[in-house]
């Protein structure tokens, strides 16, 4: 488990494919759009490529209780990656966990299911392990510097409640994934204060949104609490992305790039 004392012996990089509607997109945001295609396919050459580990994230399963993409697990899975893959989207209880988890996800990443019913994690946590699950908030600053929790399947925010901060970080969860989602996106845009000002303190964070430069990442490894950081659009485009990003931020104990042959 990755908890307290923040023990990381590799930092990662963590390539996010976003898929709404059973197809990859890029996203802005999470309110506009632009299809890239088959997500199995993106999957697939993040792993080529070199990426630590893979979020597969389905946006649109929670809002219209879909429950997961198990489809498209099967799918990704039969593709033999080589990359650990983190599934998120559409996690209603502890048997669809299981189930994401028994279809060939590593981990799963779980957002609805705390505003739902945190307490729930503590189960996840004896039947799949800590490690194999890690919280999903998107979180922006509110007007008096606090962290608001938006819940996306109504678009409303909320300060975090002591409730879920002590689950988080009472070691039911591996970690957390800081969303900026107000710059997602957006180029060089992540809000370090999510980082600086998340209440929880006991558990590694993964910052995801508006990020795409390496000096910019570099400022968030550099905090001993990040453990990751995750980028989807920046690296759809251009195959040696994740090589340049690597080699731009070896010193900070990056796991070193494999070139991984085409099958």
């Amino acid at each position: 488990m990755l908890l307290k004392g923040f023990a990381v012996l590799k930092k990662r990089l963590v390539g996010v494919v976003t898929v709404r509607n059973g197809w990859a997109v890029q996203s802005f945001g999470y309110r506009q759009y632009l299809p890239l295609g088959r997500p199995e396919v993106l999957v697939e050459n993040l792993d080529r490529w070199g990426a630590d580990e893979i979020l597969l994230q389905c946006i649109d399963r929670s809002h219209h209780e879909a429950g997961p993409d198990l489809d498209l697990l099967e799918r990704v899975s039969r593709r033999g990656l080589a990359t650990p893959l983190i599934y998120a989207g559409g996690v209603r209880n502890v048997d669809d966990a299981i189930a994401v988890i028994k279809t060939g996800a590593d981990r799963v990443c779980v957002d609805a299911l705390l505003h739902e019913s945190p307490i729930t994690l503590q189960t996840l946590a004896k039947k799949l392990g800590a490690q194999a699950i890690i919280a999903s908030l998107p979180l922006s600053i509110g007007g008096r510097g606090e962290s608001l929790w938006l819940d996306y399947r109504s678009g409303q925010l909320q300060v975090l409640t002591p409730e879920v901060v002590e689950i988080l970080d009472s070691g039911f969860v591996s970690e957390v994934l800081i969303i900026d989602w107000v710059h997602e996106g957006r180029p060089v845009a992540f809000d370090r204060r999510l980082v600086a000002r998340f209440p929880a303190s006991h558990v590694p964070l993964i910052a995801f949104g508006g990020l795409s430069e390496a000096s910019q990442m570099r400022q968030l490894l550099e905090v001993d609490r990040v453990s990751a950081v995750a980028v989807g659009n920046a690296l759809n485009y251009r195959e040696h992305n994740i090589s340049k990003l690597k080699a731009a931020l070896i010193e900070q104990q990056l796991r070193p790039h494999l070139i991984k042959c085409s099958r």
